[in-house]
């Protein structure tokens, strides 16, 4: 056999991060994969030229780890914990299997739901949805089960943009909000560490973006990657963004020439000139019930949508109308006074000078209004230009929020000022400005414009979970309770991971009042996730569980989650496996192209060991369930990412038996092409394999929503929060009615014009609530995203790790240097961070570049099984962050953030 024989390149992708798909070729000779390459076919489609990351780099050392489960294991020790040897044992899959279908299919003669209502079987995946990529048919699988818990956190909501994903979605169809980076010439960067979190397409987009002039202004307390590369670092306080944010928007709307701004915009897009009652309600038309505007042209309030008006968008006026509140309530009706809704605003604002964010941030308040009036200069207001032959508002100016800016206490007020920000230009969705850049709960999500329907008071139709009598529950479907608590949560496929996910861990000790007491699911599906190490409180959550009966993992090595599973899957990785997934048009990050299509990953090289692909681990389980029917069902409808039947062709499996892997896979390729192409190919896997994606051109005109909403005569739900205030009193009626006044402080977050306030205290207060003095404890410890471990999933690579030490903080504790001199710390030195309850120690890592109020941590460490990462002997702040309702925002989401001590550790000599 000649080299030159043995040789072929094979197509893939690579999805272990958000910032995802690259697409690659890998090497293979003899059967071995070698090399990894950017796939030069992809380039002239892919908006970042084709280009791949370490991470891609690495699979290659992935697939050959020494350290990887090859075998399906089984637990010998029946004593749970973390000091505990598991004592696995390899086994063969037939027992693996029906250890697991035996318990499956007890569950089902006895109920899939438990006494209080909850499944009995629930399901983690890790990394921001990712995982979805590379679990093949198991989504059919649980399509086909029935009613499974996918709400146990692993991550998501304490550490996830939740805010963002939440009050983006609502307002402008934006899971994800992005600068228009092509565009953009002007970006305000609140914590958006986008060269660490933005992969191949967001680092050579912003790079391209400077190259040509755009300004970046990092706003952010240490000096990130992203900060060393932007124009301007403004070093505030953690968890003062809101109060930063806030003072734009003084400094434009009272500082500022009204001219300055897009008025036309406001008045027409937004519920800008919605009249606000007395009560702060919508001033209605007592016939139709619509929002009232006043049109200057006739001199009266008109209904919004009354064709011809012109819009007063400031001043007060007394009309006849009605006012209602929460649940229909009439609060006032006849000649009734009312402000416009950008009025209110500006009345609102009015307190939040810079000089006022100044004392709050820490920064002077002349570079709060340098930024803002950068801002305003480089909006552009009254330009248009012209995107695939339509003419558009052309604003090149943007605000991006990065983790824990957008979440927890104070993540509505960012959210809401950065979307205010972007509407006061009418930089919302248009070219240059702020855009979303996928969908996750309104529906399609495939389609993210055509989820812009329709909806009440000429807004947006979102479906919120019911807060009315007549449909609110005490009785959650879920441990985390989204439904019952959150109702931005909205009930899509995704949001059981958007609800306050830590509640499932925290109820199991003390459920409150009020919800069916919380049990320990009787199976759990672990993949692609370590909670024991990504999400807070982590000596708590390995207690927990240790509790849990029975836990099946899907293993790439052991690592401190299926420490405690008892059936361990050996998992076929990322060369090993088969799957075929959307890539382009819109969706996280960065990733918006002006393509749109699929590509394959496929088996570059035979699985090692016993490891098989989870279509056919999914597959087995259904049949052992008597599932095979729904199973192929589900599959023939989409959950293998693709609908079988459509309007060009019907690719639909037959349900009277199981399909083989090849076999389901062929349908979804053919489904695909006929989608991609509608009707003109059907190609099959063989064809798929050789060529490995398959795209056509996607309009650039669809990055943004605005063409759209004119062309349904809709407006933003901006800046004005009438729904949600009038939402969150529902809210509260009805928790009280049931006795529940432990979300009170929660209910405060419901506000029509949210304000600012003092977003650290809670912070502050738990110290107390620990026994200790904030004054001891007098610094800000955070964290920041890796992007060559993305959420730990390469921890255990010596490839990864050898770039990873090349980045500041990867080895330890990052520190400003001069409150290292001032502590006799050095360079290197072991530290100790501590809370009143718990501690942490870990190398000290001297910087500039930071606060001297501030520590950073990064995330992705403190393992304790993970071969390798568990020699790295750098620590993780989750062990020092507590679960707590008093650090819960009314999303149900917290922040990455502890007040901590510091010192240096003596070593003995």
């Amino acid at each position: 056999m000649t080299p030159v024989a043995a040789t072929r390149k094979v197509p893939t992708y690579c999805y272990q991060c958000v910032a995802g798909p690259d697409l690659l070729t890998v090497k293979v000779q003899g059967g071995v994969a070698t090399e990894v390459e950017p796939n030069f076919c992809a380039a002239a489609v892919h908006p970042g030229g084709g280009k791949v990351c370490v991470k891609a780099f690495g699979l290659i050392q992935k697939t050959y780890n020494p350290n990887r489960v090859l075998t399906p294991m089984k637990r010998t020790n029946p004593r749970k914990g973390r000091k505990e040897d598991p004592g696995f044992v390899p086994i063969s899959w037939e027992e693996a299997l029906t250890l697991i279908a035996d318990k499956l299919n007890a569950i089902r003669a006895t109920g899939l739901t438990d006494e209080s209502g909850y499944p009995r079987v629930a399901a983690s995946f890790g990394g921001g949805g990712t995982p979805q990529s590379y679990m093949g048919t198991f989504p059919a699988f649980l399509a086909a089960w029935g009613a499974v818990d996918m709400g146990l956190g692993s991550g998501q909501g304490v550490k996830c943009y939740h805010s963002e994903h939440l009050y983006g979605e609502y307002w402008h169809r934006a899971f994800i909000v992005s600068a228009d980076t092509p565009l953009c010439n002007y970006l305000i960067s609140c914590g958006s560490n986008i060269e660490a979190s933005g992969g191949v397409v967001g680092i050579w987009r912003h790079s391209r973006a400077r190259e040509r002039g755009m300004k970046r202004v990092q706003v952010e307390p240490h000096l990130s990657i992203t900060g060393a590369c932007s124009a301007q670092w403004v070093p505030l306080k953690p968890k003062s963004d809101a109060a930063f944010l806030f003072a734009l928007i003084h400094v434009m709307l009272h500082e500022s020439p009204r001219g300055a701004l897009d008025l036309e915009f406001l008045g027409r897009r937004t519920g800008s000139p919605y009249l606000v009652g007395p009560h702060g309600y919508f001033l209605r038309d007592r016939a139709s019930r619509k929002p009232l505007v006043w049109d200057t042209l006739t001199g009266s309030a008109r209904p919004h949508d009354v064709p011809g008006i012109a819009e007063a968008l400031e001043g007060g006026y007394e009309v006849d109308a009605i006012e209602t509140g929460a649940d229909g309530e009439v609060l006032a009706e006849g000649l009734l006074c009312g402000q416009t809704a950008f009025t209110r605003m500006a009345q609102h604002m009015a307190g939040y000078t810079p000089e006022w964010a100044a004392g709050v941030c820490d920064i002077p308040a002349e570079t709060i209004r340098q930024v803002a009036n950068e801002y305003l200069e480089h909006a552009c207001v009254g330009e248009t230009i012209e995107i695939d032959g339509k003419t558009l508002p052309y604003r090149p100016v943007a605000v991006t929020l990065g983790k824990t800016v957008n979440n927890g206490w104070g993540g509505y007020e960012c959210c809401w000022a950065r979307t205010v920000l972007a509407t006061l230009v009418g930089a919302l969705e248009v070219p240059g400005g702020t855009i979303g850049t996928t969908v996750r709960l309104a529906r399609p999500m495939s389609q993210r414009l055509e989820s812009a329907k329709p909806g009440a008071d000429g807004f947006m139709h979102f479906q919120l979970n019911p807060t009315d009598k007549e449909h609110w529950s005490a009785r959650p479907n879920i441990r985390n309770a989204y439904r019952t608590m959150v109702p931005l949560a909205s009930d899509g496929p995704w949001s059981q991971a958007l609800g306050p996910t830590h509640f499932s861990w925290m109820f199991l000790d003390a459920t409150p009042t009020g919800l069916p007491r919380v049990t320990l699911p009787e199976v759990w599906f672990v993949y692609r996730t370590n909670p024991a190490i990504s999400f807070w409180d982590t000596a708590a959550i390995a207690d927990k569980m240790a509790r849990f009966p029975f836990v099946v993992a899907f293993a790439y090595t052991r690592d401190e989650t299926n420490h405690f599973a008892d059936v361990l899957l050996p998992d076929a990785v990322d060369l090993e496996s088969l799957q075929l997934i959307r890539i382009g048009g819109t969706k996280y990050v960065e990733q918006f192209w002006d393509h749109q299509g699929f590509a394959l990953r496929q088996p570059v090289v035979a699985p090692r060991g016993e490891a098989r692909d989870f279509t056919e681990v999914a597959s087995e389980l259904a049949a052992r369930t008597g599932l095979t029917e729904g199973y192929v069902r589900a599959i023939n409808k989409g959950a293998a990412g693709v609908p079988l039947k459509n309007e060009h062709a019907d690719a639909s499996l037959p349900t009277d038996h199981l399909p083989a892997r090849d076999e389901i896979w062929d349908a979804v390729c053919r489904a695909a092409s006929a989608e991609l192409t509608e009707g003109a190919e059907q190609h099959g896997l063989d064809w798929w394999k050789e060529h490995g994606l398959a795209t056509r051109p996607f309009p650039r005109s669809e990055w943004y929503l605005y063409p759209t909403m004119v062309e349904r005569g809709l407006r933003f739900e901006l800046p004005y929060q009438e729904r949600l205030a009038r939402v969150g009193v529902e809210l509260g009626r009805r928790l009280h009615e049931n006795g529940m006044d432990w979300w009170d402080e929660q209910l405060k977050e419901y506000q029509a014009l949210p304000a600012c306030k003092d977003f650290g205290a809670p912070w502050l207060a738990v110290v107390e609530k620990q026994g200790g003095s904030p004054a001891a404890y007098p610094f800000w410890l955070i964290t920041a995203r890796s992007m060559q471990y993305a959420w730990g999933g390469n921890v255990g690579m010596q490839m990864i790790k050898e770039v990873a030490d090349n980045i500041a903080g990867h080895r330890g504790v990052i520190l400003n240097a001069g409150t290292a001199a001032e502590l006799g710390i050095a360079e290197g030195d072991t530290i100790e961070v501590a809370t009143p309850e718990a501690r942490i120690r870990g190398r000290a890592v001297l910087r500039q570049g930071i606060r001297p109020d501030t520590l950073l941590a990064i995330g992705q460490f403190g393992h304790w099984a993970t071969p390798l990462a568990k020699d790295f002997d750098v620590p993780s702040m989750n062990a020092l962050t507590p679960m707590r309702m008093d650090l819960t925002d009314a999303t149900g989401s917290g922040a990455d953030l502890v007040r901590v001590s510091l010192k240096r550790v003596k070593e003995a000599a």
